[in-house]
């Protein structure tokens, strides 16, 4: 049986060698720096609450992840905890497993996410319902809807940027009110000065049109042409305990099926030689180890990849320069356990404590640097300790490594980011019962820099043939969790069929079409 050493233990990581067990090819060795698993996909566990680092709904419009999810964790066959309580109906599978007996079930959750701007919730993405309008007021929304069309007539021939490409979508006045500044926010730099790639892998079909032709065919009742109204997703699978609870599970599966998963165990250097990569170098906290395999694959960021290359006077000049020069996002959140928000719910949504029902909300508010809050409580009722007396929320910053959010001390930082949830009426402070912050390294790729010549990078590693690069890091590609197991997939796909051409791999999340939208 042959060998594959496999850098990340992330949903990329864990799928590949799921899918190498099962064609019984292959036995994976996987090595990852944390003594955890799921990478940002996982779960972290504060006196009994569970935080979600980066907010993962469990949906896809590609089979194979979707039926992979379902393999791992059923979906529940019995209301759950805020269900039961709140007598809300969904429609559950028959034969699935109850959630109030077993932690092995996947919850059917409600997608909702909004944005609060000028202190006000705007549906996301935008919508053209009459409450936009209103809370846009009459000047605003004149001036958003001369900005479009003045767009559509003028539009722009080329897409240079990421502001290009969201001001001929939306109109100037709109993209300054709701992309601009949060973007600078994720990113530290203006859409202006980023690759217009963002936007055609995570925005791609939304536009201001698509939105009222949504909005007349709801009002009108439409149905396409395959029956199924033509909507972002309502519904969204999600583990009880959070995704770490899945990805802990997958792993469980590669042990049990003979692979080896080694936990706190950094990859420090990579032997690449004559258009292979020979055996990898890795250090623990007690030794240092040099492993030998016929495959590896790789979903390690691309920078940190190529400065552990050994023989780097192989690889062409432009190349490594453009690889270790990519730039990323680091990303910091904090837990916080608070009695009550004093944001109200005016929808018509039932939630437990009448909170506001968003799992998200992007927070669009120029005067403040928090990005995006979550509230667990409406990820799963299972995440909160106790889910009808408290609430357990996560603030969202995206910053950089070194700076200087990144390098406050955990309760300067703490007091800071409550400070800001009280500034936009958000909560009181003496309401806050409890704290922690975690740190996030190389969260987000970053499509600014030198970005624009990542084709030289991507064309030396095609050169190494028994590397494989997946993921978000492995490819330097804003992947969600399912798009990151489908280059794993592929990865497999292409080692079991002795395919040599990777293209397959690196196009994976590059289709024109929005994310969350049903087909």
């Amino acid at each position: 049986m042959k060998t594959a050493i496999i850098i990340g233990a992330g949903p990329a990581g864990l799928t590949c060698a799921y899918e190498m067990l099962k064609s019984k090819k292959i036995k994976p060795i996987i090595l990852e720096e944390l003594n955890e698993i799921g990478g940002i996909s996982r779960t972290v566990n504060y006196k009994g609450n569970s935080m979600d680092i980066g907010g993962h709904r469990f949906f896809s419009k590609n089979e194979f992840a979707m039926n992979f999810w379902q393999t791992i964790m059923p979906v529940q066959g019995k209301p759950s905890k805020d269900d039961l309580i709140l007598n809300r109906y969904k429609n559950l599978n028959p034969s699935g497993p109850d959630p109030e007996n077993t932690d092995n079930v996947m919850l059917l959750r409600n997608r909702i996410s909004r944005i609060l701007y000028l202190r006000k919730f705007f549906d996301y993405p935008i919508s053209l319902k009459f409450e936009t309008l209103s809370n846009l007021g009459l000047y605003r929304t004149f001036v958003a809807g001369f900005g479009y069309v003045w767009s559509s007539i003028f539009k722009k021939k080329e897409e240079k940027t990421l502001e290009d490409f969201m001001i001929n979508r939306f109109g100037k006045p709109l993209y300054e009110m709701f992309f601009e500044d949060y973007n600078k926010k994720v990113w530290g730099v203006s859409p202006a000065n980023m690759s217009p790639d963002w936007g055609t892998q995570r925005i791609k079909g939304l536009s201001l049109i698509g939105a009222l032709n949504d909005m007349f065919k709801s009002a009108l009742h439409i149905k396409n042409k395959n029956n199924v109204e033509t909507s972002l997703i309502e519904e969204f699978l999600y583990p009880k305990k959070g995704p770490g609870q899945l990805w802990t599970n997958v792993a469980h599966e590669i042990m049990n099926m003979g692979g080896e998963i080694k936990l706190g165990t950094r990859v420090t250097k990579i032997n690449n030689d004559k258009g292979k990569i020979v055996s990898i170098i890795c250090e623990t906290e007690n030794s240092t180890v040099e492993l030998a395999g016929d495959y590896f694959v790789s979903s390690m960021p691309i920078k940190d990849l190529f400065e552990c290359f050994e023989n780097k006077d192989i690889i062409p000049k432009s190349s490594y320069e453009v690889a270790v020069n990519l730039s990323y996002r680091d990303f910091i959140t904090v837990g916080l356990l608070v009695s009550k928000l004093k944001l109200i719910n005016k929808t018509s949504i039932k939630t437990m404590g009448n909170i506001v029902p968003d799992c998200w909300i992007y927070i669009q508010e120029r005067d403040v640097k928090i990005g995006r809050l979550q509230i667990f409580n409406n990820w799963s009722p299972y995440m909160v300790n106790d889910c009808e007396n408290t609430i357990w929320i996560g603030l969202e910053y995206f910053c950089q490594e070194g700076d200087s959010m990144w390098n406050m001390d955990d309760k300067e930082f703490i007091d800071f980011a409550v400070s800001e949830l009280v500034k936009i009426d958000v909560l009181y402070k003496e309401d806050v019962k409890d704290a922690v912050r975690i740190k996030v390294k190389k969260a987000y790729p970053g499509y600014f820099g030198v970005y624009d010549k990542f084709n030289e990078v991507r064309s030396y590693l095609d050169t190494l043939e028994n590397l494989y690069c997946i993921g978000r890091n492995g490819q330097h590609r804003y992947n969600n969790m399912d798009h990151s197991m489908l280059t794993a997939f592929e990865c497999v796909k292409n080692i079991n069929n002795n395919i040599l051409n990777k293209d397959n791999i690196w196009n994976i999340n590059t289709e024109q079409e929005y994310h969350e939208k049903k087909l």
